[in-house]
């Protein structure tokens, strides 16, 4: 069995080299992330078709399972409203009782797991390749704008029926006059709060201290009696492992969503990890991330759970209050487990104004000004690529918007194989050096062939013609055989031939 199937304790190994001195933000963050993740995960499970405890049956198992083999120190695994809309499509025609729906969804999460299993032992996480600098700057930005036009409705307390964006915030600009003002007045207070805060003192934990106010002003004053809507009560009790009850035709009917899930789910898992992890300074290793997802599926079937990715809200809340590592995870685990048992009514109360200002905050934190700026003065074709994916993930769909940029960022990347900049230096003139900045392969052996050709002609007494490329595939038989003709060409007219592979032309 080759080497790379053993499976690597990437995430493991982080943890076994703790530094004490990131205990205390992993702390904050794990308990103001298992405040947010809650009523969250209940939302999610409902978005699914499922009873509102699924949602946290969703994250004990794949909490453990990301933490130990996961690459990324700060990612957020668990339920996802994309995912879980996939998952009430999948199961929508299957269903035929509460118990069998659950049975369904774990199902479609342990064949999610398999496929990205399948896709680890093939080595497939190459594919995130193809997800650029851009691509993940503008992606972040469109999720940044997901989460704050989601939460319009929250911190408003208008109710919004539309599924897209920039539809919920029309609907709120339309009905400003049916504002319900306690609600409008948590939020706005909890955003003042939170930001005022950060500047004052950015390493202080103002979201935790803002959910035990907000929590705190809801019970004193007896706000939900006011219309100020609450989190409500939360199920009790842990998850009982076991394979779900399905048959052969099930697996049948739900292979190609599960599919579909895959697709969706890894590539908004290795997005979010490698955006967080530019900002940071350390990477993340596209196989290993199937790998813990994969687990972390089959791990959540076993639960009665449903498929699950990573949350781009989660790690973004994890990070604005400091946490490093995987720990943080494991505390928000912790204080979900005890939340289960001993403190739903304190969580019940907490309103859902000052959710959506706590997803406000973190979602300004996604947007990167600077590296927008950046891309633009760097090349205008990498700015318009981070736009068109920005503009893709808010007016289409996540899935859509990644693909249409990744699509663009190929066509972009055949464009400059075929036209690459050209430098021609005379170093005599009897000797002439041609730099072809791109790979020689058969795309561009004609294009190059016909470029050496005319600097040939502009220069009779040439005698020695140094060809200089960044690389050329052995395995390229046009490339190859374009050469081959070419010195042939060239030595009959007395010139010859010498080719080089440097790193960079400039």
């Amino acid at each position: 069995m080759p080497n790379y199937l053993f499976p690597k304790f990437l995430g493991l190994q982080k943890i076994l080299a703790y530094d004490r001195a990131w205990w205390r933000g992993d702390l904050l963050a794990g308990i103001t992330v298992a405040a947010y993740l809650t009523p969250q995960c209940l939302a999610h499970a409902e978005l699914a078709g499922l009873p509102p405890a699924t949602g946290l049956w969703a994250i004990i198992l794949p909490f453990i399972v990301y933490a130990v083999l996961g690459s990324s120190p700060q990612l957020s695994i668990g339920s996802e409203s994309g995912i879980s809309l996939l998952t009430a499509t999948a199961l929508a025609a299957l269903t035929k009782s509460s118990s069998n729906a659950i049975d369904l969804a774990a199902l479609l999460a342990f064949l999610v797991g398999i496929i990205c299993l399948i896709g680890y032992g093939l080595r497939l996480g190459f594919l995130a390749n193809l997800l650029s600098k851009p691509i993940l700057v503008g992606y972040m930005a469109g999720v940044s704008l997901l989460m704050m036009g989601g939460q319009m409705s929250n911190l408003t307390g208008i109710n919004t029926a539309s599924e897209t964006v920039w539809g919920s915030v029309s609907q709120v600009l339309q009905n400003l006059n049916v504002y319900h003002w306690p609600t409008l007045a948590i939020g706005l207070f909890m955003l003042i709060f939170l930001f005022t805060v950060q500047k004052l003192s950015p390493s202080f934990p103002a979201p935790l201290l803002g959910v035990l106010l907000a929590t705190m002003a809801v019970a004193v004053g007896n706000l939900e009696q006011a219309g100020v809507a609450v989190v409500g009560a939360i199920p009790a009790g842990l998850p009982q492992l076991g394979l779900p009850k399905v048959s052969i035709e099930d697996v049948k009917s739900l292979l190609i969503p599960a599919l579909g899930i895959v697709l969706v789910g890894y590539s908004d898992n290795v997005l979010t990890a490698r955006a967080f992890a530019s900002r940071n300074g350390y990477t993340v290793a596209a196989d290993q991330e199937l790998l813990a997802l994969g687990v972390a599926n089959l791990s959540n079937g076993l639960a009665h759970g449903f498929p699950i990715s990573s949350s781009a809200s989660r790690t973004a809340l994890g990070e604005s209050v400091g946490g490093k590592t995987q720990m943080y995870s494991i505390v928000a685990l912790a204080v979900v487990i005890l939340e289960l048992l001993f403190l739903r009514p304190v969580l019940a109360v907490f309103p859902k104004a000052a959710l959506g200002a706590l997803l406000i905050f973190a979602a300004t934190r996604l947007i990167d000004i600077p590296e927008f700026i950046r891309l633009y003065k760097f090349r205008r074709n990498e700015f318009g690529l981070a736009i068109v994916t920005l503009v893709g993930v808010t007016f289409t769909d996540i899935t859509l918007g990644v693909i249409i940029a990744v699509v663009l960022s190929l066509l972009e990347l055949l464009w400059r194989l075929l036209h690459p900049q050209i430098t021609v230096i005379d170093q005599d003139a009897d000797s002439l050096i041609y730099c072809y900045d791109a790979p020689l392969c058969f795309a561009n052996a004609e294009d190059l062939r016909e470029g050496l050709m005319e600097a040939v002609a502009d220069r009779p007494k040439l005698q020695q013609l140094i060809l200089e490329t960044r690389e050329m595939s052995k395995n390229d038989i046009t490339a190859i055989d374009m050469l081959a003709e070419l010195s042939t060409e060239l030595g009959d007219r007395g010139i010859i031939l010498e080719t080089r592979i440097i790193g960079l032309c400039f």
